[in-house]
């Protein structure tokens, strides 16, 4: 152990910072014991996904052009179609992000004089472009598709009594849930929650489509929410899915009616699933497939461990480092802005890449606030990388999250609570 403690002290982390990680991280190995477990599960039924379509060497190669008979595409399809329990999936490179999969399927499954009802509360920020709470060009808004939404109650519960009142407006088209917290500080959802939700929304109106907006719940737990009753699932493959490998890209997964009507709004209509080459991507996307149930479990370990550091050094971290994981993000309610940047800049000086450059917070766009992002990631943006975000507003929580080994979100918070425990002295 003294050979691993010298290595972090060189890199500047106080050897009183080191001693205590160290001893949280031994109280947490039961802990760790389950996530290994579920990402076994999970690992297993991609495997076994894989092995039934018959997943073969040439289909990694990809296409160009239009990409008519691109095999390895429509396999990858297949194969995520069998993970999620769906009857269809759209899984491209031409999906740039998590929000533009969520878009397309928005826009792909509600028409004119719909609305859409949100039952988790306020959707994530670049959502509130898409939907057109705040005016942005080719909104749903603009479309004559009308938002409403439920507020999750107090404790984080659901507010039955609200989603059903909401429920009895006869234009409402689709449900969605967002899984994880977002820039929020409740709680993210997990599959046992989704599962509630989704069977009283169907028991009032099995007629509305229920979309689950799935970034950062991807293979946290045993089963997806399409396991529990969800007509989509969307998720960004530059988050759990991909693995660390897929360079670009998102996914729907859902039922044919729903895949087909966000095919014809990704490519067009009459064209659909049909088009869209993949670009010599498909072999990082599927690799990245495989590897996700690992690389997620990694990351959780990661975020339990976050939380423990954290909470030893008296902040509040959501969720508590005892409570159940719904996904891989880890929320630290710090305080103050100088902490919040401290914090950051300790994320990214432990990165494989630019970690000698110092995060400044700027107005990103799709934000109502200034923005701090903290990741040297091999993939510009990739959350599933050790990486660490926040609103610079109140109560200046940032949001922690990736990993693709434990072994470097484990350097990454011990460095960035090092951080925090100098400026807090300074």
């Amino acid at each position: 152990m003294d050979f691993l403690k010298k290595y972090y002290t060189d890199m500047g982390i106080a050897a009183e910072t080191f001693d205590m990680c160290s001893e949280i991280e031994e109280s947490l190995k039961a802990r760790f014991d389950e996530i290994d477990k579920i990402a076994e599960y999970n690992q297993i039924k991609v495997v076994s996904a894989m092995q039934k379509n018959r997943l073969a060497e040439d289909h990694l190669y990809g296409s160009t052009g239009y990409g008519y008979t691109d095999t390895g595409r429509d396999t990858l399809e297949k194969i995520y179609a069998d993970v999620f329990h769906t009857e269809d999936a759209l899984v491209r490179p031409q999906i740039t992000c998590g929000t533009h999969a969520l878009s397309t399927a928005l826009h792909g499954n509600l028409r004119p004089g719909d609305e859409m009802l949100s039952i988790a509360g306020l959707v994530y920020d670049t959502l509130q472009g898409v939907i057109g709470i705040r005016p942005e060009i080719g909104s749903l808004a603009e479309f004559g598709i009308k938002y409403n939404q439920v507020d999750l109650l107090p404790d984080g519960g659901w507010d039955f009594d609200g989603i059903e009142e909401a429920l009895k407006n006869d234009k409402i088209r689709l449900v969605e849930i967002q899984r994880s917290k977002g820039y929020a500080t409740r709680p993210s959802l997990s599959i046992d929650a989704i599962e509630a939700a989704i069977s009283f929304v169907k028991s009032r109106r099995p007629d509305v489509i229920v979309m689950v907006d799935n970034c950062y719940g991807e293979f946290v737990e045993t089963r997806e929410p399409s396991d529990v009753g969800a007509d989509m699932v969307v998720g960004s493959l530059i988050k759990n899915p991909g693995g660390g490998l897929a360079p670009i890209g998102g996914y729907i997964c859902g039922t044919h009616d729903c895949i087909e009507r966000a095919a014809a709004r990704l490519t067009t209509p009459g064209l659909g699933k049909e088009v869209g080459a993949s670009l010599g991507v498909t072999r990082q996307m599927t690799q990245g497939f495989f590897l996700a149930p690992t690389v997620t479990a990694a990351a959780v370990k990661g975020a339990i461990f976050a939380s423990a550091v954290f909470e030893k050094l008296g902040f509040k971290a959501i969720p508590a480092s005892d409570e159940k994981r719904a996904d891989i993000i880890e929320s630290v309610i710090l305080g103050s802005r100088e902490l919040l940047i401290a914090f950051c800049e300790g994320i990214q000086e432990a990165a494989p890449v630019d970690s000698y450059v110092k995060p400044v917070p700027w107005d990103m766009p799709g934000y109502d606030s200034e923005v701090i992002m903290a990741a040297g990631a091999f993939v510009s943006g990739a959350s599933i990388e050790l990486s660490a975000d926040a609103p610079l507003r109140e109560p200046y929580a940032v949001f922690f999250q990736g990993g693709l080994t434990y072994a470097h979100a484990k350097l990454g918070i011990i460095k960035a609570a090092d951080n925090v425990i100098k400026a807090r002295k300074s």
